[in-house]
């Protein structure tokens, strides 16, 4: 049977693995502000009951492909562009993009505390322990 310990940290655990996949989403969008055609990837979290030991934990999703709008750029020079003159640039918005990297950033930073945390607790009780 698994400790509280050890439970709490298998769900801040679960918390750095769904924020990282996040994260590494993200960076993908950015990198890709520029492609044409490129449609932004989102992730969201779910929760997951570990069957063993009943605890919850946070997974993220497969990426999907944001279905919104394409930005249209006119550049007639470009080789992707029709006879207007304009191409489909990406649907990515780097302020959002930016703003969501900043905001899994810190949630992964909370889950590193608590998981520092967690640890130097347990640390702590088996240092009693051994008095």
């Amino acid at each position: 049977m698994a400790s509280e310990f050890s439970k709490a940290l298998d769900v801040t655990a679960s918390g750095l693995k769904a924020q990282a996949t996040r994260l590494r989403h993200l960076s993908e969008n950015i990198s890709n502000a520029e492609t044409p055609g490129y449609r932004r990837k989102t992730v969201s979290f779910q929760a997951e009951v570990e069957q063993q030991t009943g605890v919850s934990k946070v997974k993220a999703s497969r990426p999907e492909l944001d279905s919104g709008e394409l930005k249209r750029i006119y550049d007639p020079q470009h080789p992707m562009a029709d006879e207007t003159g304009h191409y489909d640039g990406s649907n990515v918005n780097l302020l959002i993009e930016l703003a969501d990297a900043r905001e899994a950033q810190r949630s992964y930073e909370a889950n590193l505390k608590i998981f520092e945390q967690t640890r130097a607790m347990s640390s702590s009780l088996l240092e009693l322990l051994r008095r």
